[in-house]
């Protein structure tokens, strides 16, 4: 005869013979990024010195690259913080993930003969190609489609994405200013690769990270900073942007 006793022993002693199933990560799952190194090319114009600034500032290792090596390191030393300068090529060689922020016009030219210094790395770009004219900011559609799938198509190797758009330089760089609320859209083809770029835009006080699709959705991301122009202009503010509800 069978006693309940009994029963309750084979069960525990099959549950305990059987492997708990691993829990699917949840889109809030992101990994720890605060030993990367991180490469700023262009970390010598607003946008990516104000980058550079706020990620030391969260206590990332910052690299700025510039075409002039004596640039960034000047950069570098008026910004403290222990960041770094170097030429475009040795700041991306020493770097685990780099950040792209440099003008649309240089925008090719930089990458392009950086194609092995970046191979095998997580590269951010967060150009905006735009236009200017009496009317004020208006987008640009690059052959490829956006900024960030030029630097796909140029940088094979490499594991592309898109974030850092919608930032303003002035908050960034106003070291005042103690959080900027904000949320950063982040788009990429490789999700370990986004989920990183997440990770790192939460490491400054008040910014998330949001996942916001594949790198060929990047155009009307890019092309959206004309209209927080327009924002800013008429509203005299530094406008940024906030998804609801997730």
């Amino acid at each position: 005869m069978t006693t309940p006793d009994a029963v309750t022993s084979a069960a525990a002693t099959s549950a305990a013979a059987t492997p708990a199933a691993t829990p699917k990560p949840g889109p809030w799952d992101l990994p720890d990024v605060s030993g990367l190194v991180v490469g700023v090319l262009g970390g010598t114009g607003p946008q990516g010195k104000g980058l550079a600034y706020r990620l030391a500032r969260a206590g990332q290792q910052i690299v700025i690259g510039s075409r002039a090596a004596e640039r960034a390191e000047s950069a570098a030393a008026e910004l403290g913080l222990g960041i770094r300068g170097a030429d475009n090529a040795s700041a991306a060689e020493q770097s685990d993930l780099v950040i792209v922020a440099v003008p649309w016009e240089g925008h090719g030219a930089t990458l392009e003969p950086l194609r092995a210094q970046l191979a095998g790395k997580i590269v951010v770009d967060c150009v905006n190609p735009l236009g200017f004219d009496k009317q004020g900011a208006y987008a640009l559609t690059p052959e490829e489609g956006s900024a960030a799938q030029q630097a796909a198509a140029l940088l094979p190797d490499s594991r592309v994405t898109a974030a850092f758009h919608h930032l303003s330089a002035v908050l960034l760089q106003d070291p005042g200013i103690e959080q900027i609320d904000t949320d950063v859209m982040v788009l990429g083809d490789d999700r370990a690769a986004t989920d990183t770029v997440q990770a790192l835009a939460g490491r400054i006080p008040g910014m998330r990270g949001v996942y916001a699709g594949r790198l060929r959705n990047a155009h009307q991301v890019e092309s959206l900073v004309a209209n927080l122009i327009s924002v800013n202009r008429r509203y005299k503010a530094h406008a940024g942007l906030r998804v609801t509800d997730v």
